[in-house]
């Protein structure tokens, strides 16, 4: 199978007329007047769970009140000492499959519709996916109000590392609460391509 830059290089080899991106510069989103109160609200209403943690909060000690039940815990941050498969180890992404609780960390999420931009910063994506429930870290610090200003900041580089938002695996995804899907019927399924649960730990970092 060709490599995904092959198959770009044959589209651009055959593009006869380019067009310029419009100017949108004057297109202004919709804002808020607390972001994170408005994420907070927002994540509630599409179904998931987003809680403010006291800054000195035992991560872990809280996801283990959050899911007392889970007995597989996976992720690949170091301050995650619970977890009990790292998606960085595993061989191949199915070997994630039966993840009670995939803890993974956000770069700034969405008030306008409860997003949070995931770059890929593990070597399996699955986790995040594949997981029952989604704990998605998140400083609090960074809440964006809309879409239109999300995108600017994907086309920003860390100011820490020097890299762009999509890090070192070229991939990301913005996540708004657990999967849902409304397909048949019109009748809502939660969980049906994901994870059934998520909740977004909001820290004061």
């Amino acid at each position: 199978m060709a490599s995904k830059e092959d198959i770009l290089k044959k589209y651009r080899a055959n593009v006869r007329k380019q067009f310029d991106m419009p100017d949108l510069s004057d297109i202004r989103g919709i804002t808020y007047p607390d972001p994170l109160l408005q994420f907070m609200n927002m994540t509630k209403s599409v179904g998931g769970n987003a809680i403010e943690v006291e800054k000195g909060r035992d991560i872990n000690e809280l996801i283990r009140e959050l899911y007392p039940d889970a007995k597989e815990i996976a992720s690949n941050l170091p301050e995650i000492t619970i977890a009990t498969r790292n998606p960085d180890e595993v061989g191949r992404a199915r070997d994630l499959n039966g993840t009670d609780v995939g803890v993974v960390r956000g770069c700034f999420g969405v008030a306008e519709n409860a997003c949070v931009w995931i770059p890929q910063q593990m070597k399996e994506k699955a986790v995040c996916f594949i997981s029952e429930n989604l704990v998605i870290l998140l400083d609090k610090s960074q809440i964006v109000n809309n879409m239109h200003e999300a995108y600017r900041r994907l086309s920003e580089r860390d100011p820490k590392s020097g890299l762009d938002l999509f890090d070192q695996y070229g991939y990301g995804t913005f996540i708004s609460g657990p999967s849902k899907t409304a397909d048949i019927a019109q009748v809502l399924v939660m969980g049906a391509q994901a994870a059934r649960s998520a909740t977004v730990l909001l820290l004061d970092e």
